[in-house]
């Protein structure tokens, strides 16, 4: 009697931006490879000064190096045009400096197999205690409830990096994906939205940053978030 051959594994790529993440970048690869070992991994290295690259390499990921620094958008960006010209069916993105817990992966593939296209791993849906405070706390809140009235889902979470995309995410962020500081998350739901991609989000729990400082004060970060809102509404 023949036996029905098991499905075939997803063709996915996990989208690893990193800029001077040097000590904790072959530690994010190797849980991402721990938690879904058939997926491939890219590291961006992006434009860093320390050994990033070596390490990510290292570690058993595959890296393309950027001459100089473009910042996290233009380093997803790049993420998905690989995607695209690789043939993948989904990507997922995870920051290299651990905040991202690689165990939560599988929890944002499985709505893209019921056919949505964004799935956001989300802070403050009812999983762990990552906590946000103050002005950037305040206008985060602001802008949960305007992307949720313009995606039309709850997106409680609205500046997580921690996504999932299908392959027609990919093709639209591949060649129109905003590279603007929180337009990467902000800007770019709205942007989905417009495309009449299918958004959901999944809770999930995110650990504090192991390495290095935020890129701006609470303060700056409040006014791009400000900024973000405004851009991601004039794309609505």
């Amino acid at each position: 009697m023949s036996q029905t051959p098991e499905p075939r594994p997803k063709h996915i790529v996990v989208i690893v931006p990193a800029f001077n993440e040097q000590d904790v970048v072959g530690r994010t690869v190797d849980e991402i490879h721990q938690h879904l070992p058939d997926a491939d991994v890219l590291v961006i290295d992006d434009g860093s000064s320390d050994n990033t690259g070596a390490q990510a390499t290292l570690a058993g990921a595959q890296v393309a190096r950027l001459p100089f620094n473009l910042g996290v958008g233009g380093a997803i960006r790049l993420g998905y045009r690989y995607a695209i010209e690789q043939d993948y069916e989904y990507a997922i993105r995870v920051d290299a400096d651990g905040q991202h817990d690689p165990a939560f992966m599988k929890s944002l593939i499985e709505p893209l197999d019921d056919g949505y296209d964004v799935v956001v791993g989300a802070r403050f849906a009812g999983e762990g205690d990552y906590q946000m405070r103050g002005l950037r706390r305040l206008t985060s809140k602001m802008l949960s409830v305007v992307l949720s009235h313009v995606c039309g889902t709850e997106l409680t979470d609205p500046t997580s990096g921690f996504q999932a995309t299908s392959r027609r995410a990919c093709e639209i962020f591949a060649h129109d994906y905003p590279v603007e500081y929180l337009g990467d998350t902000v800007e770019a739901l709205a942007l989905a939205a417009h495309h009449g991609l299918r958004i959901i989000q999944v809770p999930v729990s995110m650990r504090q940053r192991s390495t290095g400082v935020p890129s701006h004060s609470p303060v700056k970060s409040a006014i791009y978030l400000a900024r973000a809102l405004s851009l991601a509404l004039l794309r609505r």
